[in-house]
């Protein structure tokens, strides 16, 4: 049975399914802008939810054709980042932000445990809770998949160029990041971040949380958002990682894991 409006419009996630021996994951955390209409954008002109700060610009295009291409499972996030981060731990004090690169939230403005805590807990149980439960539900049926976690950046940040064309980040285990970093270098023209523009794999991000904390292979990518803006840079990007993914997870699982001290 096809879901309802109503279910439509409170979404936590969508799975896009992918082989039963599919040995890759992929999640896209900020795939969408969507904020509930009694929400009301959260006081925000429309426009406000066509920029980065209501979700991953091109991410969720990479992460649909990335999929098709490997016939693998994705679980994609059905809520704006405004409305709640699913990137975040719960204990995160930008969980639920009220100012986002310069711009003011009014809907969020009392969204924290100190003045709205059932507003707060509304939104952790309607989208936070069931989009983990989908990737632990994915993971505990594929067994032992890598998980690549999809994101995307803005070219410019306070006024700053970024250079790289894609960044791969992680935290505690890179098995799976310095093949990527490899793969993606040996690509001709490309600038590739290591841990850039932000750095991979703190306290309650996806790839921690459910990566290191179940000994998966994981790893992070963020792609400039100039270069996946549109449906044809999105399938560009995609066929270049379906490129590079097969052989990368291979090495990355001749990896022995080590603990770090």
């Amino acid at each position: 049975m096809p879901p309802s409006e109503s279910e439509k419009e409170y979404r936590s996630h969508e799975t896009i399914p992918g082989a039963a021996t599919a040995q890759l994951l992929l999640t896209c955390e900020h795939a969408s802008n969507h904020i509930p209409a009694p929400y009301n954008n959260l006081g925000l002109p429309p426009d406000a939810l066509r920029r980065h700060i209501a979700y991953d610009i091109g991410a969720a295009g990479v992460a649909r054709r990335l999929a098709a291409h490997l016939a693998c499972p994705a679980i994609l996030g059905g809520a704006s980042r405004l409305l709640i981060d699913l990137n975040r731990g719960l204990d995160d004090p930008t969980l639920i932000m009220k100012l986002s690169d310069g711009q003011l939230i009014p809907g969020n403005r009392h969204a924290d445990p100190d003045h709205d805590r059932a507003e707060r807990d509304k939104r952790i149980a309607a989208w936070h809770i069931p989009y983990h439960d989908a990737i632990e539900a994915q993971i505990s049926a594929l067994g032992d998949p890598a998980l690549l976690s999809i994101h995307s950046f803005t070219p410019n940040w306070r006024g700053a160029d970024r250079p790289w064309d894609i960044g791969v980040l992680w935290g505690r285990d890179s098995r799976l990041a310095f093949p990527l970093v490899s793969a993606l270098t040996n690509i001709e023209g490309l600038r590739v971040g290591r841990n850039e523009p932000y750095i991979g794999g703190m306290e309650g991000e996806s790839i921690h949380r459910h990566g290191w904390k179940n000994r998966l292979l994981h790893a992070c990518l963020e792609i400039r958002q100039d270069h996946i803006a549109d449906e044809e840079g999105q399938s560009l990007w995609a066929e270049r990682l379906a490129s590079i993914l097969p052989e990368t997870l291979k090495q990355a699982r001749r990896i022995e894991r080590t603990e770090p001290h």
